[in-house]
């Protein structure tokens, strides 16, 4: 659903952005990786520390970058499966250091084991949701479908976690994870039907 209605949006928004740093002569490859570090060192620095606000908010700055070098490699038409492999590997370290950046703080100075644990699960089952559609692909399947995509993930954990930081419950935090977490089983299992009956159509 973000995915539909919110890139038409944002790709309007950071347009002059994707032009100015063309100009500049940085490649969408740079932002990626620069948008990838940003939002590692946001998650794995801010979080454990308990700025769980600000945190966020470094967070959420760099990860435009991923709509934004997307945008360049369109302006250059230049999209390549190096760069999408690139974009691709590098969303799940993000992804991976943003849960991750969770789980410390709730385990640690956040005295909170169930909001971490259920965080760690949200991050195996994340990587599963995105395994299962890599690995449909490279057998000739497709598997887009599911009700957890990255997007909207990444945007209720940032969301909850940041509103935690400004004073919310931790256990409306709590919910939104299991919720994740569930959804996320839900999609892995969507996506294993979904090639299971290409096969068996297939053969």
């Amino acid at each position: 659903m973000l995915n539909k209605y919110a890139r038409g949006f944002f790709g309007r928004l950071f347009s002059p952005v994707a032009k100015l740093l063309l100009r500049w002569g940085i490649s969408p490859d740079v932002v990626t990786v620069v948008g990838t570090i940003g939002v590692c060192l946001g998650a794995l620095i801010f979080y454990p520390m308990g700025e769980l606000f600000w945190g966020t908010v470094v967070i959420t700055v760099f990860v435009f970058a991923d709509m934004v070098d997307g945008l360049m490699a369109r302006m250059q038409d230049r999209s390549s499966r190096w760069g999408s492999f690139l974009d691709s590997t590098l969303d799940r370290l993000a992804d991976a250091s943003v849960f991750s950046g969770v789980a410390i703080w709730f385990f640690t100075g956040g005295a909170n084991t169930a909001i971490a644990v259920v965080s760690l699960a949200c991050l195996v089952l994340g990587m599963l949701v995105s395994y299962a559609r890599a690995k449909a692909e490279s057998l000739g399947c497709t598997a887009d479908v599911g009700i957890a995509e990255r997007s909207e993930r990444l945007v209720a954990v940032l969301v909850f976690t940041g509103f935690t930081g400004l004073g919310l419950p931790p256990v409306v935090l709590l919910a939104v994870l299991l919720l994740l977490a569930a959804a996320s089983f839900v999609t892995v299992l969507q996506r294993i039907g979904t090639v299971y009956r290409q096969v068996r159509a297939a053969n």
